[in-house]
């Protein structure tokens, strides 16, 4: 990863928690934990050592049930922002070497692969 990048955030996993949060502020643990494809318990490492530096805050109590929504500080946001420019940066120098037509192809297949993730499939080989 880029120096850019590695500089915003402390890692891509509570990058991609706090993107998670941005635009549905309020998103508990378990459902943060779906958009970023990791388990419940990864997710609120990440959220404790977010909220430890000033970055998410959640309430001491749940407001309903056991979930604590999460939601970004201003410092948090900032930090987002300045993340998120860097990811951009480095995504278009990334992407420019597979011009228009390679890029759509790559889109597509990744739409593809998601799209994979979310279908319910026995396990197995």
């Amino acid at each position: 990863m880029p120096a850019a990048a590695r500089s915003s955030c402390s890692s891509c996993a509570s990058s991609a928690r706090s993107h998670s949060a941005t635009p549905r502020p309020g998103l508990s643990n378990a459902e943060l934990a779906r958009g970023a494809f990791v388990t419940r318990q990864a997710t609120n490492g990440v959220l404790r050592g977010l909220e430890e530096r000033g970055l998410v805050t959640r309430p001491g109590t749940a407001p309903h049930g056991r979930a604590l929504p999460a939601e970004l500080t201003a410092d948090g946001r900032e930090l987002l922002r300045s993340a998120s420019a860097a990811v951009r940066a480095v995504e278009r120098r990334m992407l420019e070497p597979l011009g228009s037509t390679g890029q759509h192809r790559l889109r597509q297949d990744l739409a593809a692969c998601t799209a994979a993730l979310g279908e319910r499939r026995p396990e197995g080989p």
